[in-house]
């Protein structure tokens, strides 16, 4: 009896976008003295506008943030962006996969409310991006806005397809481009990681407690000081 050859997958699925969700065990514990500190940070500051609806910090955080909870929540950040970054190279990386140098590039926070956002947007120079959520009205409280309803504070991501869209042709053949954002509704302690390229914005948002959330960029190296993966093709 001869051995059949597997049957080949007839569909291909390409150019996949890879996105990290991590919780923070310590949250509870810990997004209340955040929140405080970040209170109290943009109350200091000299060019914070008394009674704005939002609020962003300078990027400097590591260097202006001296607690013990504030470096657990980095090291929490740290092991989170590493477990994406492995999980999304697999394949792609050798086989003996290098140790990795992490490096957060900035970190900020930003309070928001009275139905601030923050339009549609990438990030430069780093290769993954990320938000941690401190605190937000809880679900049942933040959906019931008469305004926003569910979108209240969600995160809109948009992928590679949405650009596509302009000027389309759409049909019932092409059903999957029409799906083209993700909503990651916010919750306290919840970390997203994604590529720096991805499109994403901050939705409008009105709640009793403000959202306030930590964003930072990081970018990633191989310890061996080289990126280099493959070698220059010969010509």
């Amino acid at each position: 009896m001869t051995d059949m050859a597997p049957e080949a997958d007839p569909l291909l699925q390409v150019w996949s976008t890879p996105m990290g969700v991590h919780h923070w065990a310590q949250a509870d514990e810990v997004n209340p003295l955040l929140v405080r500190v970040f209170q109290s940070m943009r109350a200091t500051d000299p060019d914070a506008r008394a009674g704005a609806a939002f609020y962003a910090s300078r990027d400097d955080l590591l260097q202006r943030v001296r607690l013990s909870e504030w470096e657990q929540l980095i090291a929490f950040i740290v092991d989170g962006l590493r477990q994406t970054v492995v999980l999304a190279n697999q394949g792609a990386w050798p086989e003996s996969k290098p140790g990795l140098q992490i490096a957060l590039r900035g970190i900020w926070f930003q309070i928001s409310n009275q139905g601030s956002h923050h339009d549609v947007h990438t990030h430069g120079n780093c290769s993954w991006s990320g938000v941690y959520f401190v605190q937000v009205d809880d679900k049942a409280q933040r959906v019931a806005n008469a305004v926003f309803g569910a979108t209240n504070g969600v995160t809109r991501f948009y992928g590679p397809h949405f650009n596509h869209l302009g000027g389309a042709h759409m049909d019932f053949g092409n059903a999957y481009l029409q799906s083209a954002h993700l909503d990651v509704e916010p919750l306290a302690g919840q970390m997203v990681v994604f590529p720096s390229w991805l499109p994403h914005q901050a939705m409008p948002y009105q709640g009793k407690a403000d959202r306030i959330i930590v964003s930072f960029n990081a970018s990633v190296h191989a310890a061996s000081g080289s990126d280099q993966l493959h070698g220059y093709a010969h010509v």
